[in-house]
């Protein structure tokens, strides 16, 4: 069976986006496994898969090269806006996923703003396994300790450093998301304050390891700098793919601007790939 697909990235935190909207298709874990493998697959850092939603344009769902699946995806939803921009000359998308309803919208210099949502703040609502302060967690890991948390459709907590180079992100990252305290496991962020209104930031996301770039981790950082007085509620963020601008409105939503890239189309033929 020959299955069409997208290969997108936003400032290198790349996807593979599969269209079901017509039909579905029998995509199992294994199988985005097998598509996510950079070697005998595609390759991605997520794997998108566009069904039918009765109050969007689609519903994506969006899947970790380990098979799991994530609730959210900002990079990912800029990207999906800009292939439906193509298709349909539209410039505002409804898209839902299963952290809820998000907008985005295509800017005259062709870059895409999405439309976050609201950062959930409350321990039960990130989630932890206890109650504690999502300002300061009482989690030290060698030099990293006390990161703020947050919930931007998925887990994020964000430690703050004087010095990102000196974080082996990679060596620590595995223990971290796996933690106890993080009962749906956790997205880790360490940033590094330049400016008032600038932020540089890696983010090693579960269940696919460090990336290049993060959208949503990008948002918890502003949202959890602001909270700690570190940084301006507008900021651009730096990445190790490229840099997002991100703005906390005094609505309360996360608002996030950056690129979206068509690295390739092609087909795949899905009775090669392991089942």
């Amino acid at each position: 069976m020959a299955v069409a697909f997208h290969k997108m990235h936003g400032i290198g935190n790349d996807f593979v986006i599969i269209d079901e909207r017509e039909a579905p298709l029998r995509l199992t874990p294994n199988r985005v496994v097998s598509l996510a493998d950079r070697h005998t697959g595609i390759g991605c850092d997520q794997l998108i898969r566009l069904l039918p939603a009765v109050d969007a344009q689609a519903f994506m769902r969006i899947q970790n090269p380990d098979g799991s699946d994530a609730e959210a995806c900002g990079n990912a939803t800029r990207c999906v806006a800009a292939l439906l921009h193509r298709e349909t000359g539209a410039t505002v998308f409804r898209l839902r996923n299963a952290a809820g309803l998000m907008t985005a919208e295509i800017l005259a210099d062709g870059q895409v703003r999405v439309d976050m949502g609201a950062p959930r703040l409350r321990w039960h609502e990130v989630p932890l396994s206890e109650d504690h302060d999502t300002l300061a967690l009482p989690l030290v890991a060698g030099l990293l300790a006390e990161p703020a948390a947050c919930s931007m459709g998925n887990p994020h907590v964000t430690f703050f450093v004087p010095d990102i180079t000196a974080i082996d992100l990679t060596a620590i990252g595995p223990s971290l998301e796996h933690h106890p305290l993080f009962p749906e496991r956790m997205n880790i962020g360490v940033a590094q304050i330049l400016a008032p209104d600038h932020m540089r930031l890696r983010v090693f996301e579960r269940g696919a390891g460090l990336t290049r770039a993060c959208g949503s981790g990008a948002c918890a950082a502003l949202v959890n700098a602001v909270r700690r007085g570190l940084i301006k509620r507008q900021a651009r963020l730096d990445l190790d793919g490229g840099t997002l601008t991100l703005e906390w409105t005094e609505l309360g939503h996360v608002l996030m601007t950056g690129p979206a890239i068509t690295v390739f189309t092609g087909q795949i033929d899905l009775d090669g790939v392991p089942d």
